[in-house]
């Protein structure tokens, strides 16, 4: 579905064009034309292919059924990039996907499966056209900064939860749900992980070196990003060494614990065991044997059996068995 199609002269907006009227404004000098995609199908594809001439392979990347890698691949004097969007949608985290393709004088985004625009992205590039002169490579730094900034709420989402979980791991009794929160969490780190890490890698490649010629003049905009990918990337390694963590703290608790519930059940067990001895002794029935002539041989059993498993009661409850 077509959202807009804009062309530019100079930095500055000319006005609203259709697609028919794409060739007219992109063969002119000094400008450029930037149209924007959502849920684009087979056919809006296509017709976007003959207009600005895009590669094949690039077409072909560009259906969100293949479910591309962050990436941005240079193709001749034009470049094609991917990049995964995350919505934050009732604590899950759902996938969307952005492909940009940029050329000399056209800038085509194409969004897909993502609840959030880029209207506002556009908003702020028309105004400040001295930025916009640059070309369609800004749109690329525009649309680029716009998807890693979104990454940062995602980033303090879970941050903050696993420092939740931290104070919730000590309570006897949540180990079970404990383990199961932590792995939920270590899923949403991981789909976080798979849109910075390869990103992260592409955008090095469009500053500093050898850069595509389209981004020579937005090097330092792209260095931005960068770096803004540079600090999640590490902000995710932190969370997945804390995530670690807790699981083999979570698993040592549950360990204690049942080390805990062994030692009683040990110590009832020796317990019960020396009252099972002695009954056993009196209980067996051979004709000569001097306890079973006393009177007070039935009593002194059982006061015997009482002092006996109560002393050892005092013991295990000193010991902190019991």
């Amino acid at each position: 579905m077509l959202i807009n199609c804009v062309a530019y002269r100079d930095g500055k907006k000319l006005r609203d064009i259709g697609v028919a009227e794409i060739h007219e404004y992109a063969d002119k000098p000094d400008c450029f034309v930037w149209v924007a995609l959502r849920d684009a199908d087979a056919e809006e594809l296509e017709q976007m292919k003959h207009e600005f001439g895009l590669h094949d392979l690039a077409v072909e990347d560009a259906h969100y059924e293949n479910h591309q890698r962050p990436k941005i691949e240079e193709y001749g004097n034009t470049l094609f990039a991917v990049m995964t969007t995350l919505d934050v949608v009732n604590g899950e985290i759902l996938q969307g996907e952005v492909d940009v393709f940029v050329g000399e004088n056209y800038a085509l985004s194409v969004r897909n499966d993502s609840q959030q625009g880029f209207l506002g992205v556009r908003e702020r590039s028309e105004r400040e056209p001295q930025l916009l002169r640059k070309g369609p490579a800004f749109v690329l730094y525009a649309l680029l900064d716009a998807v890693v900034d979104r990454y940062f709420p995602i980033m303090q989402m879970l941050e903050t939860e696993i420092e939740s979980l931290e104070e919730q791991i000590f309570i006897r009794g949540s180990e079970r749900r404990n383990m199961e929160r932590l792995y939920a969490l270590k899923r949403k780190v991981m789909l976080l992980k798979h849109a910075v890490g390869p990103l992260m890698e592409s955008v090095g490649h469009l500053h500093g070196g050898r850069v595509p010629a389209l981004c020579a003049d937005t090097q330092d905009y792209f260095r931005d990003v960068s770096d803004h990918l540079a600090r999640i990337n590490a902000s995710i390694n932190t969370v997945r060494e804390t995530i670690t963590t807790a699981i083999q703290v979570n698993l040592s608790m549950v360990a204690i614990e049942e080390g805990e519930v062994n030692k009683r059940l040990a110590a009832w067990a020796a317990i019960f065991a020396v009252a099972t001895v002695l009954a056993g002794i009196w209980g067996m029935n051979f004709k000569h044997m001097p306890e079973l002539d006393s009177a007070y041989g039935y009593p002194a059993a059982l006061l015997t059996m009482v002092c006996a498993c109560g002393f050892l009661y005092y013991r295990f409850r000193k010991a902190r068995w019991l």
